[in-house]
């Protein structure tokens, strides 16, 4: 016996339909295979130079930053260096390419997915890249003195969330920028200085006030900080702050990407 057409449920559709999520997502894995080599090999092979050129240059010079040995120290720091590279440059030059020359993300819209979906979908595979190159300078510290720990499980998933937030964060500055050479200015003004003023490299308890303030601002620093609690297992509560600075910035990011993008994409 059928029913009748007034009577069958209406299926609810959902802010963010996890089928418009899956269907963007799949499209990105399956350009992915195509040029992972070239992608994988920047992602990881910049950030392993600088753990190679600090961690074991300096590190002559430099044994320990208090009581960790400096190559540790410079380990556990550029894991939130490579999570920057492959999530901020991925944002803004992908989705610039894609929704100004290859005119993608117009043909994505015809289909039943709209701007939010999109946006968090291509923000969420981002996210997910970076979480995994993340690891990358772990692995190779590991030939060079550095002791895998349980907390080190925790690095993918602090990378995620730090990933989204700068994934975000380029997708933003591609909706904003008028064309692709802007990004000199992001790269040079804003995402240089916040890597070099991270804790990265070296304490940011040793620069001045301003800078310290500043710093303490930077998402990175705090991706930095937890990553190296939870590396070296020296968890306080302080990472809770850090955990939180790093989820507001995420969501942050995220929302003013949304906004920003559906002013540009939809007139």
């Amino acid at each position: 016996m059928s029913v009748p057409p007034s009577t069958r449920p209406v299926p609810v559709m959902h802010r963010l339909e996890p089928a418009a999520l899956a269907g963007v997502m799949t499209r990105d894995i399956v350009l992915f295979r195509r040029y992972w080599r070239a992608t994988t090999f920047s992602s990881i092979v910049q950030p392993v130079i600088y753990l190679l050129a600090f961690g074991l240059g300096f590190g002559s010079l430099i044994k320990y930053v208090g009581h960790v040995r400096y190559v540790e120290y410079v380990a556990t720091g550029v894991v939130a260096t490579a999570v920057l590279f492959s999530s901020a440059f991925p944002g803004m030059f992908n989705t610039f390419i894609r929704w100004q020359f290859q005119r993608s993300y117009d043909a994505l819209l015809a289909a039943p997915v709209d701007v939010e979906e999109l946006v968090t979908a291509e923000i969420l595979w981002i996210a997910i890249r970076a979480g995994a190159y993340g690891l990358a300078p772990l692995l190779v510290a590991f030939a060079f003195g550095l002791s895998p720990t349980p907390g080190m499980l925790l690095v993918p998933l602090i990378g995620f969330v730090t990933g989204f937030g700068f994934a975000a964060f380029g997708v933003l500055i591609a909706a904003v920028a008028k064309t692709i050479d802007n990004f000199n200015y992001v790269t040079s003004a804003v995402l240089t200085p916040m890597f070099l003023v991270a804790g990265t490299f070296f304490p940011i308890s040793r620069l001045p006030h301003v800078l310290r303030t500043i710093a303490k601002f930077n998402p990175l620093y705090h991706c930095v900080a937890i990553v190296r609690d939870v590396s070296l297992q020296t968890i306080g509560t302080a990472d809770l702050e850090h955990a939180a600075v790093l989820v507001a910035f995420a969501v942050l990011m995220w929302r003013l990407a949304v906004w920003r993008l559906v002013k540009r994409l939809i007139d």
